[in-house]
């Protein structure tokens, strides 16, 4: 479960380049981008199931899965996405960032009935301190001002962050099905990203070599390799610690951020590394301690 665990977090920090190479991304409207991004990270699912005897077998069996698995996983990555997208336009983006990244909590909310492991005090205070310590990063003027002018932007960043947490928690509860299954949810989701954006964008490609890259990079990080390291965690980590080491990818964006000058270094900033680090401990913790438990009881008697 400790590895488990360890290759979901793996998603937390890739996820954390997601604000940054966006930015560096130039000029593209957000559904190209995500069509773009995805359609890279089915190349990487695919470059994965196929190099391997033992992949392509895998491979194979999820060519069988019901459509329903398929459809299913599609619309949790593409929802969450275009939800969020959706909410940005239509709300500010501090209110919008807040009620978004609530995910994390109803994870840890959720989690007891898809893991079987009630969260404990150590989980839900180390939750509640990465959303205090989210709060404070996404505070620009020191208030959020939530008006009834913006309230369908709001409602859109709430489904969001329900379709994220009903997507993540539904792995665990479907965890024969293969993580190269998230091949075809990539895929699917590109594929929608596209037709929206034929839609409802204008098309602008990336101008120059960086911004290509910088597309490239999303597709390879964070909205690729990291969709299918945290499937691996939420089929068999611990998802209640998950949950709440989960705030971690708001500050290390941040962080991120500030080192290549995109954004300034505040006492807000470095508050809300004490907070969310230590709520990841504490959260970790649980894990750790259960894993001594189990150790020093040794074996059960036959």
């Amino acid at each position: 479960m400790i590895r488990s665990t360890a290759i979901g977090f793996l998603a937390v920090l890739l996820w954390a380049s997601l604000a940054l190479f966006t930015t560096l991304s130039g000029e593209v409207p957000p559904l190209l981008l995500n069509g773009m991004a995805f359609a890279v990270a089915t190349m990487v699912g695919l470059s994965f199931g196929l190099a391997t005897a033992k992949g392509r077998a895998i491979f194979w069996q999820t060519l069988r899965l019901p459509p329903f698995v398929i459809g299913f996983g599609t619309a949790g990555l593409f929802f969450f996405h275009a939800l969020y997208f959706a909410s940005l336009r239509l709300a500010p983006p501090v209110e919008a960032n807040l009620l978004n990244y609530l995910w994390p909590l109803f994870i840890v909310l959720g989690s007891g009935l898809v893991a079987g492991n009630t969260p404990g005090w150590r989980q839900w205070t180390g939750a509640l301190l990465g959303l205090i310590g989210t709060v404070l990063i996404v505070m620009k003027d020191g208030a959020f001002r939530f008006e009834a002018e913006y309230l369908p932007g709001y409602a859109l960043a709430l489904g969001a962050a329900f379709f994220w947490t009903m997507y993540s928690l539904a792995a665990r509860r479907f965890h024969e099905v293969p993580t190269l299954a998230v091949t075809w949810y990539c895929l699917g989701t590109s594929a929608l990203s596209f037709v929206m954006h034929a839609m409802v964008e204008a098309t602008v490609l990336p101008e120059n070599s960086v911004e290509w890259m910088a597309v490239l990079c999303l597709g390879l990080g964070p909205v690729g390799i990291a969709f299918f390291f945290w499937d691996e965690g939420m089929k068999r980590g611990d998802v209640a610690v998950l949950g709440a080491a989960a705030y971690a990818a708001p500050l290390l964006s941040t962080l991120l951020l500030i080192a290549f000058g995109q954004a300034e270094l505040t006492w807000r900033i470095g508050l809300a590394c004490l907070l969310i680090t230590s709520g990841a401990g504490l959260a970790a913790s649980s894990l750790l301690a259960r894993r001594k438990l189990a150790k020093s009881a040794g074996p059960s008697p036959t």
